[in-house]
């Protein structure tokens, strides 16, 4: 929705001309259809890449048919051959370093999770801290796009946990798709079941599921991509924001510009760009009992998010073919469904 938008308002300020589809036929399909009617510039915000990249099916790959096309993909940088050289000059990969917001939310996540009583009241059903301490991660698929997410969150939720001498169980789920929403309820409801007091959604319309299971048995979710604090309020602790918008907007005005061709092919927005980062969390902050508590809790995830950004904290990036490696997160018990 964010890069529909920005496509909207950007050809609205420079008078091109743009189509917006949802592939029917699959991706490959799409691709073509686009680049035959003459679109020079195309945005592809699905997790396929093969016949783009490398062709599929004895045809040729996509990017090498329309060599005057510029192909633009989203979350992943698969325009590269096993010794890491561009494949493509037409094809342009787009980062976010949402591993990068993704730990701040781990981080997050444990600190609430450990001053649970301080912040929350009866209204809440959180599993007591000597029960369990648990938080979960539902994605999409099990891509790059999608570990990107999780390893950041697993860090950040074993930097808090270290702070604090504890362990948490990690329950992850990497399959879910993105459109069955009762599926998104039912894995939540099982995590939340055994101990997770938080539960990541990171697979569009699934997570409206989680956060709806959230708020039905008194648990919290958090959401990505777009800010949705507000859609079940009080049990949305935050939104890990990745806003395609801004390197649609950005690359669509080099190509007006004819500046494209002096783009970088992988480019990477942080948090600076204004196109990744989490919420300022005043939504949440409404449902606080213990505003002093909340205001200190903000404060260290302000300190960690400085500390990535001056260096000091390095977060796994699974986009960049980053190996995580879960000895270095001792105090985070991994469980994948």
């Amino acid at each position: 929705q964010s890069a529909c938008d920005g496509i909207k308002e950007t050809a609205e300020e420079i008078g091109c001309e743009y189509k917006i589809i949802e592939p029917v036929n699959g991706v490959p399909e799409a691709l073509e259809t686009l680049a035959d009617d003459g679109y020079n510039l195309i945005f592809s915000l699905e997790y396929d890449f093969d016949a783009l990249i490398k062709g599929v099916g004895g045809s040729e790959a996509i990017a090498s048919q329309y060599p005057d096309t510029t192909f633009v993909v989203f979350n992943d940088n698969p325009n590269k051959d096993e010794s890491g050289e561009q494949i493509h000059k037409n094809v342009i990969s787009v980062l976010f370093d949402v591993h990068e917001a993704s730990y701040l939310a781990g981080y997050l996540s444990v600190q609430i999770n450990e001053n649970m009583d301080k912040l929350f009241d009866g209204s809440y059903r959180l599993t007591p801290l000597d029960t369990a301490r648990g938080i979960g991660f539902i994605g999409g698929t099990n891509s790059n796009g999608i570990l990107v997410y999780s390893y950041g969150f697993i860090e950040g939720i074993n930097q808090a946990a270290q702070e604090y001498g504890t362990k948490y169980d990690y329950y992850a789920k990497y399959d879910a798709g993105f459109t069955d929403s009762a599926l998104g309820s039912t894995v939540a409801g099982t995590f939340f079941d055994e101990g997770a007091n938080v539960v990541f959604a990171d697979a569009g319309v699934v997570g409206d599921g989680i956060t709806a299971k959230a708020k039905e048995v008194g648990k919290i979710a958090i959401q990505t991509d777009a800010n949705l604090d507000t859609q079940q309020p009080g049990h949305v602790l935050t939104s890990v924001l990745k806003i395609t918008g801004v390197p649609v907007k950005v690359i669509t005005k080099s190509y007006a510009d004819g500046k494209i061709a002096e783009m970088e092919r992988l480019q990477t927005y942080n948090l600076a760009s204004g196109a990744t980062g989490i919420t300022d969390l005043a939504e949440m902050g409404k449902h606080v009992k213990d505003a002093a508590t909340w205001e200190e809790i903000k404060e260290k995830v302000q300190k960690i998010s400085d500390q990535i950004a001056g260096g000091e904290i390095k977060v796994t990036n699974k986009q960049l073919n980053e190996e995580f490696d879960p000895a270095k997160c001792p105090n985070v018990v991994i469980k994948t469904n």
